[in-house]
C-alpha cells in the first residue's frame, strides 16, 4: 500500500495535467499598418494578460506591414512576455506582410487561417529610416540585417530559418497551407473556438495551455492609441499638411485673422514631427516646401498666377513622391494625392483671384474719396487760401480762380492738407 501512493500521486498529477481546467484567453485584432499605437497596444494587452493570469494572448493580425523600429519593439515584448502569445493571421484573405511576416514567426505559436498568406518581408519595404537613399552596398548591409534578424527570429522559435531568410531577400509569399508544410507556422484554425481548440493541452515553455472551452475576452485599443493609430497615416499627414498651408497662406494674405495662422502653426508642428516618424521621402517635404512658397509669393507680387499655377504643380509631385519608397501600408493612394491637388489649386486661385478683383476695386475711403465731390464754400477762396466742410471735417482749400462764400466748388486735388478746388462747369 505504501508503494502504491507514489503511483496514485503521479497519476492525479499527470491526470490533471491532462485536463487542464480552462482559465481566460484574451484577444487583441491588429488590422492595417504596424506602427508606434501598435507597439503600444500590443505591450498594454500583454500586461494585462499577465496580471488576469490568462492562459494564452491572441494576436489576430491582418497587416501589410509597417516600421521596423515599432517591428523591433513588437518583437523584442513578444520575446519578454511572460504570458504564451499566439500570433493568428486571419479572417480569410488576410495576410502578414512585411513587418507582420516577423511578428507572427517571433510568437510563441504562429498560426494561420485558411486562405491567408505570409512573406514579403524585405526592410525597403519596412518603411527603414533613410532607405531610400542608400547606395546598392548600403542596401545590401540592410538586407543582410533583416535577414539575420529573422533567421535568429525562427531559430528561437524551431521554425524554418532558411524560408525567412527567403522572405527578406526574395519577398518570398505563401498561402498558410505551404506554410503549415515549411514548419513556417504551427497550426492552420477556421475561426478562434478552432484555434482554441488546437492550442488546448499544447506545451509552450514551461506551460501547458489550458484553452478548450476558455472564455475569449477581448482587449479593445484605449483612446490614446485609437488616436495615435488614426493619426498615423499618410491620408492624416497628407491632410495636416494641406491644413498647415491654407492656415498660414491664410494668416499672411488676413494679417490678424489669428485663427488660421494658429491651426496652421499647430498642423505645421503636427507635419514635422510625422515627418520624423513615418518613411517620408525628403525630395516630397522638398516639393511641399516649395509649393508653399510659390503660394505665398504669388499674394504679393503681380505675376497674375503664374507662381499658383506652379505651386500646383509642386505640390503634386510632393504628394507623389512623399510615400513613395514607405511600405505598402504607408502609401498614398494616387486618387487622395488627385483631390487634394484638385482643392489645393481651388482654394489658392480662389484666395488670388479675390485678391486681384480687390486690387481692381475703386478707392472707397481715405483722401483720395474726396475728389470729385461738390461742397460750398464756408469761406471766400482764392490762390492764397480759404474753408470748406468736407464730410464733418473743415479743410483748407485753394482755388485759381475767387470763390465766394456758399459758392459751390469741386474739389479736384488733394495735397496734404489742403484741398484744390475750382468752380463747376
Amino acid at each position: 500500500m505504501r508503494h502504491l501512493i507514489p503511483i496514485l500521486m503521479a497519476a492525479a498529477v499527470f491526470g490533471g495535467a491532462a485536463n487542464l481546467p480552462a482559465a481566460d484567453v484574451s484577444l487583441i485584432e491588429i488590422k492595417g499598418a504596424i506602427g508606434p499605437a501598435t507597439a503600444s497596444y500590443i505591450t498594454r494587452a500583454i500586461g494585462i494578460a499577465e496580471n488576469r493570469g490568462d492562459a494564452c494572448l491572441v494576436i489576430q493580425l491582418d497587416t501589410p506591414g509597417g516600421l521596423l523600429d515599432s517591428t523591433k519593439e513588437i518583437v523584442q515584448t513578444l520575446y519578454a512576455s511572460k504570458v504564451p502569445t499566439v500570433v493568428y493571421v486571419a479572417p480569410p484573405g488576410a495576410y502578414a506582410a512585411s513587418a507582420g511576416t516577423f511578428i507572427t514567426m517571433a510568437a510563441d505559436v504562429a498560426a494561420m487561417a485558411p486562405n491567408t498568406s505570409i512573406g514579403a518581408a524585405h526592410p525597403i519595404e519596412m518603411g527603414a529610416e533613410g532607405a531610400e537613399k542608400l547606395d546598392d552596398v548600403m542596401r545590401q548591409k540592410l538586407e543582410n540585417f533583416a535577414s539575420s534578424e529573422i533567421e535568429a527570429i525562427a531559430q528561437r522559435r524551431g521554425r524554418n530559418a532558411e524560408w525567412a531568410k527567403t522572405a527578406v531577400r526574395e519577398s518570398a509569399s505563401i498561402t498558410a497551407e505551404e506554410a503549415l508544410n515549411l514548419n513556417v507556422i504551427d497550426l492552420i484554425a477556421k475561426d478562434i473556438p478552432d484555434l482554441l481548440q488546437q492550442l488546448d493541452s499544447r506545451q509552450v515553455g514551461q506551460k501547458k495551455l489550458g484553452t478548450g472551452g476558455a472564455a475569449v475576452t477581448a482587449i479593445p485599443m484605449d483612446a490614446s492609441e485609437r488616436l495615435f493609430q488614426l493619426l498615423w497615416t499618410p491620408e492624416v499627414m497628407l491632410l495636416l499638411t494641406l491644413a498647415a498651408m491654407y492656415g498660414l497662406i491664410g494668416e499672411l494674405s488676413s494679417p490678424g485673422a489669428i485663427l488660421p495662422g494658429v491651426v496652421g502653426a499647430i498642423a505645421l508642428v503636427l507635419v514635422l514631427y510625422m515627418s520624423a516618424v513615418l518613411p517620408v521621402n525628403l525630395a516630397g517635404v522638398a516639393f511641399l516646401g516649395l509649393a508653399m512658397i510659390l503660394f505665398a509669393i504669388d499674394l504679393f507680387t503681380p505675376t497674375h498666377g503664374v507662381l499658383t499655377a506652379g505651386g500646383v504643380v509642386s505640390f503634386f509631385f510632393g504628394a507623389l513622391l512623399l510615400f513613395n519608397h514607405a511600405g505598402p501600408g504607408f502609401r498614398l493612394p494616387l486618387p487622395s494625392i488627385i483631390a487634394a491637388t484638385l482643392v489645393t489649386a481651388a482654394f489658392f486661385f480662389f484666395v488670388l483671384g479675390a485678391g486681384l478683383r480687390a486690387q481692381r476695386l475703386p478707392v472707397r475711403s481715405g483722401r483720395e474719396t474726396l475728389v470729385g465731390k461738390i461742397v460750398p464754400a464756408l469761406r471766400a477762396i482764392d490762390a492764397r487760401g480759404g474753408r470748406v466742410f468736407v464730410e464733418g471735417e473743415l479743410w483748407n482749400a485753394v482755388s485759381e480762380t475767387p470763390v465766394e462764400p456758399g459758392q459751390p466748388v469741386e474739389i479736384v486735388g488733394v495735397e496734404g492738407l489742403t484741398l484744390k478746388v475750382k468752380t463747376p462747369t
